[in-house]
């Protein structure tokens, strides 16, 4: 039986940021209601080899087993990542399975969805980096809890759910790529990872 977490990582998505709806949200619930949980938001750089440096040089320093991880979109796939490396559970908001394939279109300048001032420039070996970064498998499924909208615009929701088969899904019939209904699945997220 594993420990509710003291540490809890929160990982945006592509052109995304800490100021998304959903990163915001468990922020405030955190606050209200936890405010003793190590919570730590970064804003992703654009390299995933850096992103995944950067969330390492902190998370090494975490209790592996009292730490959790939230990710969506690409951030599913970095979390998938660190589950994976520090056996952690994880929570993926339509989770991207295949990123390095995904990405390659959007090679060239870009803007953050949360500030179109803000702009950062997507590399063609920043494709490689997610590669690198890809896990081989999922080894422990009972780690995971994915949050699965058929109604995602962006991603195959029959994609996610066969990359995560054996996890602990929750698959909804409608709903969109930025999970607009976050507040209705928070109960399922905090009871998976044991928060009050």
């Amino acid at each position: 039986m594993r420990k509710p977490p003291t540490h809890l990582l929160y990982l945006h998505g592509f052109r995304s940021s800490p100021q998304s709806a959903k990163a915001r949200r468990m922020a405030a619930w955190v606050q209200a209601n936890r405010p003793d949980l190590h919570w730590w938001c970064p804003q992703l750089p654009p390299s995933p080899r850096e992103a995944m440096a950067m969330v390492e040089s902190t998370v090494r320093e975490w209790p592996a087993s009292a730490m959790a991880v939230i990710g969506s979109s690409l951030g599913g796939f970095y979390a998938t990542a660190v589950a994976e490396r520090h056996g952690c559970p994880a929570v993926l908001l339509n989770p991207a399975v295949d990123p390095a394939r995904d990405l390659a279109k959007y090679i060239g300048e870009q803007t953050s969805f949360h500030d179109p001032a803000e702009r950062f420039f997507f590399r063609a070996e920043f494709v490689d980096e997610l590669r690198a970064i890809t896990p081989a498998a999922i080894t422990r499924p009972k780690r995971y809890l994915a949050v699965i909208a058929k109604g995602d615009e962006v991603l195959d929701w029959r994609e996610m759910s066969a990359r995560y088969a054996g996890c602990r899904i929750k698959l909804l019939e409608g709903g969109d790529h930025a999970l607009s209904d976050f507040d209705t699945h928070l109960p399922d997220i905090l009871h998976f990872l044991q928060l009050p």
